[in-house]
């Protein structure tokens, strides 16, 4: 299994099967727009500014489940994500990424990459996973650590 077996519902409302994203290193973040983390959607569309030739792309989930931090519907995550940091990278339609509506996606990066002390559940806004040109899950990145820190790990799966 890889994150290749995943679908997920765009912000635009159609379907991405993530095999699509087959042979690039992904980085996948959970994201929200009303976050002291928020300013690491410029560090991020930097990174696949600086990376998108060399088979990289970010892949953004919105999330509320961290302070109500992500109230918007997608028009309006869109829309933020657009006029204050200019994103460019695909983002999906809102999800949960912990409890019983957790994304399947989400459940699958979780069991591959364990947080600190061994848990699987999401801390908070903009964890990070890092995905080989395989499929595999080879990294995991709370959300101190901003997107510009990960490049070298990055670089080093291109």
């Amino acid at each position: 299994m890889s994150v290749y077996d995943f679908e997920a519902k765009t912000i635009d409302g159609g379907m991405q099967r993530l095999d699509a994203y087959r042979g690039k290193a992904l980085l996948i973040v959970n994201v929200a727009s009303k976050c002291g983390f928020t300013p690491q959607y410029e560090g991020l569309e930097a990174l696949r500014q600086k990376l998108k030739d060399k088979n990289f792309e970010v892949l953004g989930f919105p999330c509320n489940q961290f302070g109500h931090q992500e109230p918007g519907n997608e028009e309006e995550i869109k829309g933020f994500c657009s006029l204050n940091y200019d994103v460019t990278f695909p983002m999906f339609a809102k999800i949960d990424v912990n409890g019983d509506h957790a994304h399947p996606l989400y459940e699958y990066l979780k069991q591959e990459k364990k947080g600190i002390l061994g848990t699987g559940a999401i801390k908070w806004n903009f964890t990070k996973f890092l995905i080989d040109r395989s499929g595999n899950v080879v990294g995991r990145y709370a959300p101190i650590h901003k997107p510009a820190s990960l490049e070298s790990d990055i670089v080093a799966l291109l």
